[in-house]
């Protein structure tokens, strides 16, 4: 059946099904194209009649993941990988689930997927919105926003200003669809003033970071951050860098504007990728491990992130932050060559993620797992510390920053292991996903399936409904939910839901005293 909404620009037609209705391809912005490529959003034009709102509109340009049919680990991965979507720079459309077009002012839930800030869209098929609305009685939001170069790099300072581009269009599209939902979401059954952002891996980056930006304020009231805090950003130095090296591939000067203008959607996404240190290659310093991500311009973004938040600037914004137990076993097991891992190569990987002096955290490493009786082979070293690194710890650190304030922050372990390839995976990043959406179904093999499975999905589904409703995730399904304290209490997200104080304490303490930028990197 169909479904008529109006909205600030015009009407929609959805799609009303059993027990929901949908609204995607929804335009939240005008098409960021031609003149306006490396520009702010900018508002839409209005439409007369109404629009089609029952497919979905096309995502940023990307390079979607193939799987290799020759390798095992790649093969299986490939039944969960990304489809042939269509792609466009004019790509910034969100979608909306919601129970009933009333006026219910529901909580808002606004998903920012992720991707590693190069891939991703709010279409992919494990966020359909139909399970948090059905089951919570919440109004579900999943964007687009642009990625790669389109969204993060800065070209402001090398041109001189004669492009824009601070290298966080990508965030500021983020903000633009926030927006769009404080004007336009009560029309949906929605509440404004509700409105809860969560997102996984960059998309929980991009949470913690927007926690700090000027722009975003007012506009969310709390903050899931899956697999992603506030430190996935870069110096401004960093990102010159990196906008001289894209100059350079492209064998473009500064003064070339036209050029850059007419470079095509698949030439800046292969250059990307380039651009990216490859697996068992060192990082380039100057660049860092993700040359494309958000930036400390001093205007759209002041100040890292995570020092606005120890001053206070996220207070009265409840947060849960958290990391799955494994998150790098899905990296590892897409390189065989780490099968064969040894102590000698464990210091050569960890020096070239990174330029640190890796030694001191090993031995920790080494010796908390020993007395736990886990592995302590170079791979596990490797899976452990990379997994901390890049997701745990900057976790911990939202969370402790958030306690120190006063302000409540809960913390979560997702130790629910993947049965793949004979548990290859384990609890790795990505795997909370499924469970996160209650979608875990259409992938059995990667998240399993059976009666414990259904539970996990249920008692995270609620948890998150629940955190959205009140600003506090407890919840009958998962139990009391105590915010993060002295005690360092954590949610493990598993076979069963426990809360365990001060999990891997001892790792965490390798830590002690902040992570400096350039121990912080990507994989």
């Amino acid at each position: 059946m169909a479904a008529l909404v109006e909205t600030a620009a015009g009407k929609l037609e959805g799609n009303e099904e059993d027990g929901y209705l949908s609204f995607k391809g929804v335009p939240y912005a005008a098409p960021p194209v031609g003149p306006l490529r490396w520009h702010p959003p900018q508002p839409m034009e209005p439409w007369d009649g109404i629009r089609n709102a029952k497919d979905f509109g096309c995502i940023p340009p990307q390079l979607f993941f193939e799987a290799d049919p020759d390798n095992e680990v790649w093969a299986a991965l490939g039944t969960i990988g990304g489809s042939g979507e269509p792609q466009s720079e004019d790509c910034l459309f969100l979608n909306v689930y919601t129970p009933a077009l009333d006026a219910g002012r529901r909580p808002v839930m606004v998903w920012i997927p992720g991707g590693g800030f190069h891939s991703g869209s709010g279409s992919a098929a494990f966020y359909d919105g139909r399970t948090f609305a059905q089951r919570g009685d919440v109004v579900v939001v999943t964007i687009n926003y642009r990625l790669g170069a389109l969204g993060f790099l800065n070209l402001n300072e090398i041109t001189g200003g004669r492009i824009p581009a601070t290298g966080n269009e990508g965030l500021l599209d983020q903000v633009a669809a926030l927006e769009w939902v404080r004007d336009n979401i009560g029309q949906f059954g929605g509440d404004p003033d509700n409105v809860t952002i969560f997102g996984e891996s960059a998309g929980g980056m991009s949470c913690g970071t927007l926690l700090s930006l000027p722009g975003a304020k007012g506009l969310f009231h709390k903050v899931i951050a899956q697999s992603g805090a506030s430190h996935q950003v870069q110096p401004l130095h960093k990102a010159v860098r990196v906008a001289e090296r894209f100059l350079e591939v492209h064998g473009l000067s500064a003064d070339d504007t036209e050029g850059l203008y007419a470079l095509s959607e698949a030439d800046m996404i292969q250059t990307v990728f380039a651009m990216q240190p490859k697996p068992g290659e060192g990082a380039d310093p100057e660049m860092g491990g993700a040359p494309m991500r958000p930036v400390i311009d001093g205007e759209v973004m002041p100040r890292h992130p995570l020092d606005a938040v120890a001053d206070g600037y996220a207070d009265g914004i409840p947060v849960i932050a958290g990391a799955t137990l494994e998150e790098n076993r899905l990296m590892s097991a897409l390189r065989p060559d780490l099968m064969t891992l040894d102590d000698t190569g464990l210091l050569a990987e960890l020096k070239n993620s990174a330029s640190w002096q890796p030694d001191a955290v090993v031995e920790v490493y080494r010796a908390a797992r020993a007395d736990r009786g886990e592995g302590t082979t170079a791979l596990d070293l490797l899976n452990a510390i990379e997994t901390d690194r890049v997701f745990r710890i900057p976790s911990v650190l939202l969370t402790e920053t958030l306690r120190d304030r006063g302000q409540p922050a809960f913390s979560y372990l997702f130790t629910w292991r993947s049965p793949l390839l004979e548990g290859l995976f384990g609890a790795c990043h990505g795997l909370d996903i499924g469970f996160t959406w209650g979608t875990h179904e259409m992938s059995p093999a990667f998240c399993g399936s059976g009666p414990e499975a259904d539970r996990l999905a249920e008692g995270m589904q609620d948890a998150w409904v629940a955190f959205a409703r009140t600003g506090d995730p407890s919840c009958s399904t998962v139990g009391e939910w105590p915010a993060y304290g002295n005690e360092r209490e954590t949610m493990c997200l598993g076979v069963a839901f426990e809360i365990e104080k001060a999990p891997l304490d001892r790792e965490r303490a390798a830590w002690t005293g902040g992570v400096p930028d350039w121990v912080i990197g990507w994989i």
